[in-house]
């Protein structure tokens, strides 16, 4: 709590991007590996105290970012461009500080959001060794039927209880209510691109969906049977999860 006599620390925004492969995810960890642990770690250097960072939300162990917010409050007298530079020094090549900027303090990186947009990256095929840390390889003699994953993304779209395709992290369950503003496929060559951007996502909702649409793709769900899915409300088996190294959180909304 800030004494009468004390100036209140300044709130800072800053975007940041991450190769997620080595992480244990963005959250602090008891192991130290979480993105958070090193920008947090590198803070106290600079400015000789803890300092704590809040973030728009947690990405998984192997998920990458381009666009993920956090917020603190300390003081710097300095350019935020300086603070940018003396960050960028002093952690992993791995994760980039891409922009620095004084808020109110009314502002929460996480709070404040109104919307994020997800990025979810397929190779149909053995991708190079540049690739493959980036995508799901996809190595199957069959093609995914593009025109069978757009007539399952027509039932995703728009607002649902989203229930049947989210995780159970172990906390008090959030509303399952999201809509879901965008959902786009994109094909070039043996490249896919889903994009998916809405209010917000509950646990492992983008890779349930990327699991379901790779199915539908596959022949093994159809159009109508994730509308079923959606209606039920429940987590089964026939939603599989894509693994974590295709996905990238790419922006967060204000």
């Amino acid at each position: 709590m800030t004494k009468p006599h004390e100036k209140p620390a300044i709130r800072w925004c800053l975007e940041c991007a991450y190769d997620g492969t080595l992480f244990s995810g963005w959250q602090s960890q008891p192991s130290g590996n979480g993105v958070q642990d090193f920008i947090e770690r590198r803070l106290e250097t600079i400015f000789r105290i803890p300092v704590r960072i809040h973030g728009s939300g947690r990405t998984d162990a192997g998920v990458h970012a381009r666009g993920q917010v956090f917020h603190f409050d300390a003081d710097w007298p300095y350019a935020p461009d300086k603070m940018r530079v003396a960050l960028g020094v002093g952690v992993p090549r791995t994760i980039q500080i891409k922009r620095v900027k004084r808020v109110g303090s009314e502002f929460h990186a996480r709070f404040s959001a109104i919307g994020k947009r997800y990025i979810y990256r397929i190779y149909e095929g053995d991708a190079d060794p540049f690739t493959r840390p980036f995508v799901w390889c996809l190595e199957r003699p069959r093609r995914l039927d593009l025109k069978l994953m757009e007539e399952a993304a027509v039932n995703l779209r728009g607002q649902h209880d989203f229930t049947a395709f989210a995780a159970d992290n172990g906390t008090e369950l959030e509303n399952p209510v999201r809509d879901l503003r965008r959902l786009e496929i994109k094909s070039q060559g043996q490249s896919l691109r889903l994009a998916f951007e809405a209010n917000g996502f509950l646990y492992k909702m983008v890779r349930s969906l990327t699991g379901a649409l790779v199915a539908a793709g596959e022949g093994k769900l159809r159009p109508d049977d994730i509308k079923q899915l959606l209606a039920g409300g429940q987590r089964t088996a026939r939603v599989a999860t894509a693994p974590p190294q295709g996905l990238f959180l790419g922006k967060v909304f204000y």
